[in-house]
């Protein structure tokens, strides 16, 4: 799961989910929005999940980092227990912690505080790739086994290959935009 391209100004972003029987079939695509800033990443994450259909056989959500448009922060915690699967973001560098936390309080001071302990409820791990190092925090599973996952997934490089597909998914809608 992804979200797309949008602009600051925008009201919504685009997200999309890709459900991949591994290593490289795509089962079934679906797209959402989420407010751009907003709160309602995490119930947007659930909502474009189940929407994919039956999650039997679904054995894991990967996310491309813990925030949906801009800084609308995923509860990780929360679309684990609501989907009954274990879920890990990741990320390819290591987040500038101190930015984050100044643009929080400068740009969110009444909920910049829920926003940073989502944030960082999970610590983030290293995970070797085949290419360059990424970084993963997990919510219903080991390290082990996040890192076994991203390791199955990923089939060229370094990223896996769900969230390289579910970016492509969600911004396609802007580029098409753009043309017009």
């Amino acid at each position: 799961m992804d979200d797309g391209a949008f602009a600051r100004t925008d009201r919504s972003a685009p997200i999309a989910a890709v459900l991949l029987s591994v290593p490289d079939y795509v089962e079934r695509v679906r797209t959402d929005r989420v407010t751009v800033d907003g709160r309602d990443a995490t119930l947007a994450v659930v909502r474009v999940v189940r929407a994919t259909g039956p999650l039997d056989g679904v054995r894991a959500l990967l996310l491309d980092g813990a925030v949906l448009g801009g800084f609308n922060v995923v509860d990780l915690d929360v679309v684990h227990r609501r989907l009954g699967l274990p879920v890990v973001a990741v990320t390819r560098r290591a987040p500038g912690f101190d930015r984050i936390r100044a643009a929080l309080e400068k740009w969110f001071p009444a909920d910049a505080a829920r926003r940073w302990r989502l944030l960082t409820a999970h610590r983030l791990f290293r995970v070797p790739t085949r290419g360059e190092p990424i970084l993963a925090a997990a919510a219903g599973c080991t390290r082990a086994d996040a890192t076994r996952l991203i390791a199955r997934t990923t089939l060229r490089g370094y990223w896996p290959e769900p969230l390289r597909l579910a970016h492509l998914v969600a911004s396609a809608g802007r580029a098409a935009r753009a043309k017009d």
